[in-house]
């Protein structure tokens, strides 16, 4: 065989070869960029809620996933909205001035809609899980409001999440994003501007 006949066969399986292993690579590539994507279990959990509360009734509570994480939707009565009025003095934050509330939580239901109190039920002291305490007095002494108790360390809060003075927790209870999608539908994990 001529030597230009070998060398144009030896071009050619070192192209083939190139081509072969780039190929490869790239296959062997794709599943490894795909699983740097997050999975669609990993998106459905950051992604907003819709919680239907047309079945909640004045001073029942729902309970809500988002993010793993429990979110209260509170029907406050009448009663209710009346026990957050004239306690300002006992609380350590009344204004919700620390800076991770949204705007609509800087009231003193800190909710969009006073009936409703969107919160999520964790303690900010070490993140335990607080109780429902709506009734005034009672088993909670006979200045109790009615709020939630954290039976771990004792952080007390109102029926709007504002946290009592003294108590292990530093901070008021998280009010997520959330806006109403009708009046029997609240999005949570997401505020619609001018909510």
């Amino acid at each position: 065989m001529s030597e230009q006949k070998i060398d144009k066969k030896r071009r050619n399986l070192v192209v083939a070869t190139c081509a072969a292993g780039g190929v490869a690579s790239a296959a062997a590539a794709v599943p490894f960029v795909a699983s740097m994507w997050p999975s669609e279990r990993a998106k459905a959990a950051g992604a907003p809620i819709e919680a239907d509360i047309s079945k909640l009734q004045p001073g029942e509570l729902g309970i809500y996933e988002w993010r793993g994480k429990p979110v209260w939707v509170l029907r406050r009565t009448k009663e209710m909205l009346d026990s957050l009025k004239g306690i300002e003095d006992k609380l350590s934050d009344p204004e919700s001035d620390v800076p991770e509330q949204p705007v609509y939580a800087k009231n003193d239901t800190r909710s969009i809609k006073p009936e409703y109190a969107v919160l999520v039920g964790i303690c900010t002291h070490l993140g335990c899980s607080p109780t429902a305490k709506p009734e005034p007095k009672g088993e909670m002494g006979a200045d109790w409001v009615g709020g939630f108790y954290c039976p771990c360390h004792g952080s007390k809060f109102d029926l709007a999440g504002r946290v009592f003075k003294g108590a292990p927790a530093p901070v008021n209870l998280e009010v997520p994003p959330y806006a109403f999608l009708s009046d029997t539908t609240i999005l949570i994990g997401e505020d619609k501007k001018g909510a």
